[in-house]
């Protein structure tokens, strides 16, 4: 196949990681810390995992990457406060009038991230660009929800059994956060999901997360459960059995989770109305609460 105007290519990085290089990018940078980011040498790495997304409302963290890997706070550089990009077909047609202007997330994450937001209503594979530049960009594929393993939003939340102070279910430990076990285990996502309130389920493993991402995503969620914990039921399931790290929890078997951490919203009656994927912060979880009703 020909692609006019943008051509890509996509390197696999692990879960939730894809790199596009982007040879001739640039923008103002601003933010903490160091020399000014040349964008001219980075590239763009895809922060959400591959053969998840479906029509509607799609999230697309974005990163920057250089020689070193992904760029973060101590990489001696500043980094850009904003960033302007473009989504396109495969023959580089923009599919939105205006660019899309994105904040940095910078404070609660190891690396800076920039979450795209844009609504697609047909499947299909798609470029993210910086705006401006006729250069490379990052591709990603929107599929059917009917193509898509792990639950999606607009369906229920599956019912599956999650561990608990109560009744560990062969996990041990329930929780791998340090110095002390976090407290959303004392409800069954199970029963969470029959009580008539919203269910707000991060699956994800602080000690053995391989993107150093989870223990910043469960921070987050402790925090909006101090804060909202009556409005809904709050619950944090492990990703592995032991703490040999080898074998999957049945709740990743049981939800065909390829990546971590997630954290699933559902309405009252479980219906699953927000999906965050990969990385997010505190003022991301936030957010999707105050916009699905719990706040």
């Amino acid at each position: 196949m020909q692609y006019s105007r943008r051509q890509f290519l996509i390197r696999g990085a692990g879960a939730g990681l894809s790199v596009a290089l982007a040879p001739s990018l640039l923008a103002a940078c601003g933010g903490s810390g160091g020399n000014t980011l040349d964008l001219n040498t980075v590239s763009l790495v895809q922060r959400f995992p591959k053969d998840v997304l479906t029509p509607g409302r799609i999230r697309l963290p974005m990163s920057l990457g250089n020689t070193e890997g992904i760029v973060t706070t101590q990489s001696g550089v500043k980094i850009p406060e904003s960033l302007r990009f473009v989504v396109s077909d495969l023959d580089g047609n923009a599919l939105f009038e205006d660019d899309f202007v994105v904040q940095a997330h910078i404070t609660d994450v190891p690396q800076p991230y920039w979450p795209l937001v844009v609504d697609l209503k047909e499947p299909g594979t798609y470029i993210i660009s910086l705006s401006g530049f006729d250069a490379a960009g990052a591709a990603f594929q929107v599929k059917d929800a009917s193509e898509v393993a792990i639950p999606t939003v607009g369906s229920p939340l599956p019912p599956i059994d999650t561990p608990t102070t109560q009744n560990a279910r062969g996990i041990t430990p329930i929780c791998t956060r340090k110095p002390e076990p976090c407290p959303l285990h004392d409800v069954n996502l199970r029963d969470a999901l029959t009580m008539g309130k919203p269910v707000v389920y991060l699956l994800g493993t602080p000690a053995y997360c391989q993107t150093g991402t989870c223990t910043p995503a469960l921070d987050a969620l402790l925090s909006a459960h101090e804060s909202f914990g009556d409005r809904a039921i709050f619950i944090h399931a492990e990703v592995y059995t032991d703490t040999t790290a080898t074998v999957s929890a049945p709740a990743v078997t049981a939800h065909k989770m390829t990546f971590e951490p997630a954290l699933f919203i559902t309405d009252a009656t479980g219906k699953l109305v927000e999906r965050l994927d990969a990385i997010f912060d505190s003022s991301e979880v936030l957010e999707a609460l105050r916009l699905n009703g719990i706040s």
